[in-house]
């Protein structure tokens, strides 16, 4: 039996509307890692939160990867340590931390350990999203000279409206040529160092474990999961995705993030192609 890697985006696909993973996806990746194939959650999360959701899992041992911030981080369970990092360069963040700020949308990076956001981003928009992602957030006083490391990526959020953050993404593309960006969510534009996406970050992780790209199944529902599902062997689309992530699927699952989507394409392709 060839091993197969079963590439996981969070957010609308392995958990439900409630952040929660249910008990038939949670039996699914039972049997899946159990047949000796791999489990990757791969999100635009951090990292910090990202490997909490590992970690509760199930899928912290040796062997277990996690790939975060879209791809531009895979951490390796076994070393205990990142195997991979891709960051924005401070003056980058800069430069987009002006825009959003010249335009009213909130915007924020990260360290580590937190979310950081500048004084006036220290709002409701950044305490939502830390209570999505079961993390704190720290104020600085301003990316300028407060910065301590290259940040991995910045998040434009406005949970109101989607005309700022598009305006955002248009204001990138023209003259942001060292970043790409995208949207995770409605709510959530992503910005990520230029050619770092959960595609790349796939590839990459099939190489070094010695796993042909056609045994890998990519599973998402965002536009920041395009990349991975044109990337892996099998994409599947969840039925509640958009259409453009549906439009690039190679299956689309009958159940949604609520009702054991994962668990329909684990089946499918770890199970039933298995015994045929």
């Amino acid at each position: 039996m060839k091993k197969r890697l079963l590439f996981l985006d969070l957010d609308g696909t392995l958990l439900n509307d409630e952040k929660e993973i249910t008990r038939g996806n949670r039996e699914a990746l039972e049997r899946t890692l159990q047949r000796g194939h791999g489990v990757i959650i791969t999100t635009g999360r951090p990292l910090k939160s990202a490997l909490a959701q590992a970690k509760r899992l199930g899928l912290d041992q040796p062997g277990c990867y996690t790939i975060a911030y879209n791809g531009a981080m895979v951490y390796d369970w076994g070393k205990q340590d990142k195997i991979f990092s891709r960051a924005l360069s401070i003056p980058s963040v800069i430069r987009v931390f002006e825009k959003a700020n010249e335009i009213g949308e909130h915007i924020q990076t990260y360290d580590s350990f937190d979310v950081l956001v500048e004084k006036r981003g220290d709002d409701e928009a950044v305490r939502r999203y830390c209570k999505m992602v079961s993390m704190t957030h720290r104020v600085i006083g301003d990316v300028h000279t407060d910065l301590q490391e290259d940040p991995v990526k910045c998040l434009v959020i406005n949970y109101e409206k989607k005309d700022g953050l598009e305006h955002m993404q248009a204001w990138i593309r023209e003259n942001m040529p060292e970043m790409d960006c995208f949207f995770s969510c409605p709510q959530f534009l992503e910005v990520v160092p230029k050619g770092m996406n959960k595609g790349e970050a796939v590839k990459m992780l099939c190489q070094k474990l010695g796993v042909a790209i056609e045994n890998a199944v990519a599973c998402g529902d965002a536009a920041n999961d395009l990349a991975m599902l044109k990337a892996a062997g099998i994409g599947v689309a969840m039925i509640n995705g958009s259409d453009e992530v549906k439009a690039v699927a190679d299956y689309i699952t009958t159940r949604d993030n609520n009702h054991d989507g994962v668990a329909e394409a684990a089946d499918k392709f770890f199970w039933e192609a298995a015994e045929d």
